[in-house]
């Protein structure tokens, strides 16, 4: 292993399931670029949180949605610590308003793919092009490119279509980056969240409150940001290496079909 830390760029890290990942690979070791729209408590505290478990952290003002500024995001992430070893393709919105798929608008549509779709795409291209521009040796820090998609790039839902349609994308983008940077030992995972507390779900919350209740989610718990965390720091961390273009379920069993 290389004598120093490894660094991670997490997408969206400002608070969410993006700060349990942040804060699990700073436990882990890493040093944690964190990228996000803007910079505000919500982010401060994350900033505040990595440093207090021992590791560094800088910020990055990014639009992910921006293809143009990619190759600036690319070039800030590499250059805040030296090198990058990891990617968590973390940011993404949600649908502004749940409703008839028959009624989903053009707006609709292209306001999710731009960003989950795109905009994750386009960035991981910039980033696995200067991985790939690195020297290393064999006993370098793994690297890796780790995807956070959802339940519902498998599990169709109606009132959201769209959202489902650029997370089911995001699960095939994983596949065909593992099958091109295998050979140079950067491994592609997929990490797939269920039902997680974030503000992202709050709007929700009472329906997902009745859904796990019922069994649904055979855990019978919310998920936490943490839980996310913990299984991207292990893939990050390199502890599952002859694992790539996997997919992980961080859902407490919704993704089980019972009868």
């Amino acid at each position: 292993m290389a004598d120093r830390a490894p660094v991670a760029l997490v997408t969206g890290g400002r608070r969410g399931i993006g700060r349990g990942i942040c804060l699990a690979l700073a436990a882990e070791g890493f040093d944690v670029v964190v990228a996000d729209l803007g910079r505000d408590a919500d982010a401060d505290e994350t900033m505040a949180a990595i440093m207090a478990l021992g590791r560094r952290a800088a910020w990055l003002t990014a639009d992910i949605a921006d293809v143009d500024g990619h190759a600036g995001i690319a070039a800030a992430a590499f250059g805040a610590f030296g090198t990058l070893d990891c990617l968590v393709n973390n940011a993404g919105v949600q649908v502004a308003v749940r409703g008839d798929l028959l009624d989903t608008s053009a707006e609709s549509f292209d306001r999710l793919m731009g960003v989950n779709l795109r905009g994750t795409f386009f960035l991981t291209q910039a980033i696995a092009r200067r991985m790939l521009a690195e020297e290393r040796g064999d006993d370098a820090t793994p690297r890796s490119i780790v995807t956070i998609t959802s339940a519902n790039a498998f599990i169709p839902a109606p009132d959201r279509a769209e959202y489902c349609f650029s997370k089911s994308a995001l699960s095939m983008m994983v596949k065909v980056l593992a099958l091109r940077l295998a050979p140079h030992g950067i491994a592609a995972h997929e990490v797939r969240p269920g039902i997680i507390r974030t503000a992202m779900t709050a709007p929700a919350a009472s329906a997902h409150g009745a859904r796990i209740a019922s069994g649904v989610v055979p855990a019978r718990r919310w998920g936490e940001p943490e839980d996310v965390g913990r299984v991207v720091a292990t893939l990050a961390a390199g502890r599952m290496p002859f694992s790539t273009g996997d997919a992980f379920h961080v859902d407490g069993g919704l993704h089980l079909p019972s009868i």
